[in-house]
């Protein structure tokens, strides 16, 4: 993945919902959804343990397919097993891009993802990426 389509992605992206989103402030999810709303994303949590509950004042999904609005980018907190799971949902509901968290590998549902037109940014962190980049909003 370049720097070139990472920033497009960042650039032309408004919502974003947050797979594996977390309550818990020490989680990588919980900081990362933080960081995504102060740099003015939209941003919907996904989890099923927290569905229909405020998360950073954002009403909690449990699954994609529940949220009522467009999301432009898929952001996956789980485990690279669980990506083709997400991976197929993110297709169902017409998102842009797959965006698989640090760690988060799994080539199959990137190849799934991408032979349906999504752009698939793999092992990497938007709250790394974006000021690495340059990125503003």
């Amino acid at each position: 993945m370049n720097d070139q389509t990472i920033r497009d992605v960042l650039t032309q992206t408004q919502r974003i919902a947050l797979v594996g989103a977390s309550d818990r402030t020490e989680r990588a999810s919980y900081g990362v959804m933080k960081y995504l709303l102060d740099q003015g994303y939209d941003v919907v949590p996904v989890s099923p343990k927290l569905a229909g509950q405020q998360l950073l004042g954002q009403t909690v999904y449990g699954t994609l397919a529940e949220i009522p609005a467009k999301i432009d980018m898929v952001d996956v907190f789980r485990n690279s097993e669980a990506a083709w799971g997400v991976a197929q949902e993110a297709i169902a509901i017409g998102a842009k891009t797959l965006w698989l968290q640090l760690g988060v590998i799994n080539e199959q549902a990137a190849v799934l993802a991408r032979d349906a037109g999504l752009t698939v940014v793999m092992d990497r962190c938007p709250k790394i990426e974006i000021p690495r980049l340059g990125v503003t909003r």
